[in-house]
């Protein structure tokens, strides 16, 4: 009767392991928020999809910058930069307190890997700064600041921030 016992118990182990064992991790659906898109980077050797504004009403611009850097801007309401290599947060944090003429209002979110914050030369600007790892590499994903444009409100600001915060790694498919 033991021996009938075992026998069944390994029987079922084994059948237990092999209906488990053979299936592929699958990727989950990435689903956007609305009014916005999934935008995948796998293409730019970014393993990761990221949200951005509905493109229909606004220009999708993807640049690769010789730094390695990408740019990510949707007509004037998303500029968003990803490094890969993590950001210096309490560096950064020094420097935007320190800094003359950008004078530093307050942050919005102040956490171990981002940050969110106001400053002001004339009027109110936001700015982001968030350190994400995804599969073995760190990335820094920022806003891009620019010259030539009016800063970005806090609105904005936090729709950039947010996204980057949502980033979704894409899982590659194993081959048998």
């Amino acid at each position: 009767m033991k021996k009938l016992i075992n026998l069944l118990s390994a029987a079922v182990l084994v059948s237990t392991m092999v209906s488990c064992g053979d299936k592929k991790a699958e990727q989950e659906p990435i689903v956007a928020p609305q009014g916005m898109n999934v935008l995948d980077l796998s293409k730019y050797g970014k393993p990761f999809a990221i949200f951005v504004p509905d493109t229909t009403a606004a220009k999708l611009q993807i640049t690769e910058q010789s730094s390695g850097a990408l740019d990510i801007k949707v007509g004037t309401n998303f500029a968003i930069t990803i490094n890969e290599q993590a950001a210096d947060i309490e560096l950064k944090k020094k420097d935007i307190k320190e800094d003359e003429v950008l004078k530093f209002k307050n942050y919005i979110v102040e956490e171990p890997t981002a940050i969110f914050w106001e400053s002001e030369i004339v009027k109110p600007e936001f700015h982001f700064v968030i350190n994400q790892k995804i599969g073995n590499t760190d990335y820094c994903i920022e806003d891009i600041k620019s010259t030539d444009t009016e800063p970005f409100d806090k609105a904005t600001t936090q729709k950039m921030f947010d996204s980057a915060k949502a980033i979704k790694e894409i899982k590659k498919e194993e081959k048998s």
